[in-house]
Parts: C-alpha cells; structure tokens; sequence
C-alpha cells in the first residue's frame, strides 16, 4: 500500500487501517459463535454428531406421542435444559428438569420431551453418532416400522440435487470397499501388536507394552475414519432417496 501525506489520503489510511483491524478481529475469532435464544436450529450436522438448539412451546411434546415416543437405532442423546420446565419421558420414567440441568436417552431407550412450565423450553441436545435412519417410531403394539429416512432438510442442511444418484451410489460402494480393506489391514496390525503387548507384559517391559499399545491405535485410528467417511456418504444417499423430487424421478433438475 502506498503512504500518503494529505489529510484525504491520512483518512483513507485510517479508514483501511480499520478495516484491516476488523477483518483481523473476525479472522481471528476463527469460529461459529451461536446463541440459543437465535438460533434455534441444527448447527452442526456430521456423521459424527448432531447438536442443535430445540425451542418447544408451552404444553407441546417433542419426539412423538407421550408413552410412545422414539428411539436411535445408534445414537445415544445429550439434553440439557437452557430455559422452562422439560418433563423428560426416558423408558416410560418420567423426571422435570429445570435450566442448568441435563439428562442422556442411550440409544434404543424410547424418549419424548414436554414443555410442562409457563414459558417456551429450549435445549440444547446432540445426537452421536448421527447416521441414517436416525429416528424410529414405534406403532401402538410395541412393533417397530420400517426405516424412515429423512430429506438433509430435516437437519437444516440444503438439498443437494447436482449430484448424479448414480454417483452417490458408486461413492457408497467405494467407501465401502475401502472401509472392507482398512479393517483387513488393521486387523493384521492387531494381531502383531497384541503378540508384542503379551510378550512385553509376560516379562515385564512396561515401555514395550506401551509402544505396542500405541501402534495399535496407529491401526486402528484410519479405521474409524473410513468408517465416517462410510457414514458421510451413507447419509448422503439416504438424504437423497427421502427426497421428493427422487421419488418423483427428477432429483437432477
């Protein structure tokens, strides 16, 4: 940039040297900063895990019909109360929790939320993991439904529609393939290490065996990373066939 020495050019290096200051402030929060009482909506939706704000109004039920409720086949969920009164329904047990308080439905335990106070409830909640189909509905009986799958909207996240269903398809099969071809590796990285950790255990070399713990974990972290990676593109593909316009047979424009 070039210096200046009149009193228009001192003020627009002033002006710049703000904006500079301020682009360095925003770069340097570096991250998302939501707020509950605006932004009730998911905010992070990975196969990982979902988190959200949820706002439910006075008298009303969230997660099904009370007594009936739903479940996650994998995931287990995270509420904690920010504001009113929750009357959580965990399992047919049923407890009122307040702001400040929290509590977990492990994954198959049947679970519905209702506002039991005089002003609207909102939680915070998380979902992990988060894989398709993540909700189960269950009939009068005590029988289970098929699947649902739900369209990305549900969580927030736009449709994606310029992606070919083929080639989701082919994504899914690759991913797959790839998942098939890390547990074989790690698998034979298991059982060397765990020959190792015996073997240095058996004759008490307490640093071999920790050596050997942690090549361990060397093979199996790119396993679980291809088993999110199986994850994304799975939900991509659910996502994908919950849609309308798939249905229709016109998901491509």
């Amino acid at each position: 940039m070039r210096r200046g020495t009149g009193a228009g050019q001192r003020s627009m290096a002033s002006s710049t040297t703000r904006t500079i200051t301020m682009e360095f402030q925003e770069a340097a929060m570096g991250f998302e900063v939501c707020d509950y009482r605006t932004d009730v909506r998911n905010i992070l939706v990975t196969p990982q895990i979902r988190a959200r704000f949820l706002r439910i109004e006075v008298g009303e039920v969230s997660g099904g019909q009370v007594g009936r409720g739903h479940t996650h086949d994998l995931g287990h969920e995270v509420f904690l109360v920010l504001q009113g009164r929750a009357e959580f329904e965990i399992e047919g047990e049923k407890q009122a929790l307040g702001p400040g308080q929290m509590c977990v439905a492990l994954a198959d335990e049947r679970h519905t939320v209702r506002n039991v106070g005089d002003e609207p409830v909102i939680l915070y909640l998380s979902v992990t993991p988060h894989i398709q189909p993540t909700h189960t509905s269950w009939a009068e009986a005590g029988t289970k439904p098929p699947p649902r799958f739900n369209p990305s909207t549900v969580y927030d996240v736009p449709l994606d529609r310029s992606t070919r269903t083929e080639e989701l398809v082919d994504r899914h099969l690759s991913a797959a393939e790839a998942l098939a071809e890390t547990v074989e590796l790690a698998t034979k990285v298991q059982q060397e290490q765990v020959t190792a950790f015996k073997q240095a255990l058996a004759h008490g070399r307490e640093q071999a065996a920790l050596r050997a713990r942690d090549a361990m974990w060397d093979g199996l972290y790119p396993l679980f990373k291809q088993v999110y990676a199986l994850a994304e593109v799975w939900n991509d593909l659910a996502s994908r066939t919950a849609d309308s316009r798939f249905c229709q047979g016109k998901e491509n424009g």
